[in-house]
C-alpha cells in the first residue's frame, strides 16, 4: 500500500505547492473560522479543492479528513483515509512568511502508511512510507540520537515550557519554534532538532504526515502520556504530541505532568 500511495502523495504535494504559491499571502482573501479556530484563506480552500479532486479521483474508496472540509462520519467506516492539512501555518502564510507547509497522509486501520510534507517556499519535500524510511528531497534522513541535556534542542511553543507542565524544574533545554506543526515534526525526522512537543489537544491533520516521517527516520512519537498515536478517531484529535530521537523521547515524556494531575 505505501509503495502505491507514496508517489501519488508526492506528486499531489508539489501540485498543491503550485496552487498555494499562485496566491500572495498578505493579499489573499481571508476570514476567521468560528469558535476562535484561526484564520483561513482562499489559498487554503483552493489547495483543499485541488487535493480532494486529485486524490479522491485516484483513490475513490479512501475516506477523507481535512482541516478545510466539513467532517463526515462516513470516513469512520472506511479502512483507509486521507488526512490533509492544505496549508499548515496559515498565519505565517498570511503574514508573507516562508515556513508554512502542505501536509498529506494516508492512514490504514488507524496507522499512517504514507506521508508527504512540502514547504514550497523552501523547495523542501519530506516523504515517508511505512517500512520504507523517510527522505528529504529524495535523500534519506535520520532522527537525532542525542540524550537529554542542556544542549538538547526542542521545538515547542512557549506555554509548553511553563513550570506547571513539568515534574520538578522545567528541563534545561534550548527551546525553538516554527509555526507549522507538520514542519516541526519533519525537522525532528531530519535530525536538525532533537525533539518537539505540543501539550494541547491537537488535530490529526497537523500531525499525521509528520508522525510517519519521524517514525521512519528512527525517532519515536506518542501522545503526551507516551501512548502510541491512533488516527481516524471519531473526534480527530490527539492528546498532545511528543516526538524525539530514541534517547530523548522517554525522558521527555517521563518529566511531563499528566494532564489529569
Amino acid at each position: 500500500m505505501p509503495a502505491a500511495d507514496l508517489p501519488l502523495l508526492v506528486d499531489a504535494a508539489r501540485m498543491a505547492g503550485r496552487v498555494a504559491t499562485s496566491f500572495v499571502g498578505p493579499s489573499a482573501r481571508r476570514w476567521d473560522k468560528p469558535g476562535d479556530a484561526g484564520p483561513v484563506t482562499e489559498a487554503d480552500l483552493a489547495v483543499n479543492d485541488m487535493l480532494m479532486s486529485t486524490l479522491r479521483t485516484a483513490r475513490p474508496d479512501y475516506g477523507w479528513l481535512s482541516e478545510e472540509t466539513e467532517d463526515s462520519e462516513a470516513r469512520l467506516g472506511q479502512d483507509t483515509v486521507f488526512i490533509i492539512d492544505p496549508i499548515d501555518g496559515t498565519r505565517n502564510f498570511v503574514e508573507g512568511g516562508r515556513t508554512w507547509a502542505i501536509s498529506i497522509a494516508v492512514a490504514h486501520a488507524g496507522e499512517v502508511t504514507a506521508a508527504a510534507i512540502f514547504l514550497p517556499m523552501h523547495d523542501k519535500l519530506y516523504a515517508a512510507g511505512l517500512g520504507a524510511g523517510a527522505t528529504l528531497n529524495g535523500t534519506p534522513i535520520r532522527a537525532s540520537s542525542a540524550p537529554m541535556s542542556s544542549d538538547s534542542t526542542v521545538l515547542a511553543a512557549r506555554p509548553s515550557f511553563d513550570e506547571k507542565n513539568w515534574i520538578g524544574p522545567t528541563p534545561d533545554m534550548e527551546r525553538h519554534y516554527r509555526p507549522s506543526l507538520a514542519y516541526r515534526l519533519a525537522l525532528v525526522g531530519e535530525g536538525r532538532f532533537d525533539g518537539m512537543l505540543t501539550l494541547r489537544p491537537t488535530w490529526e491533520w497537523d500531525i499525521a504526515a509528520g508522525a510517519l516521517i519521524v517514525a521512519q527516520a528512527g525517532g519515536k512519537i506518542s501522545d503526551r502520556e507516551g501512548v502510541p498515536l491512533q488516527f481516524n478517531n471519531q473526534r480527530p484529535t490527539l492528546n498532545g504530541v511528543v516526538a524525539a530521537g530514541d534517547a530523548l523521547h522517554g525522558p521527555l515524556v517521563g518529566r511531563l505532568v499528566p494532564p489529569s494531575a
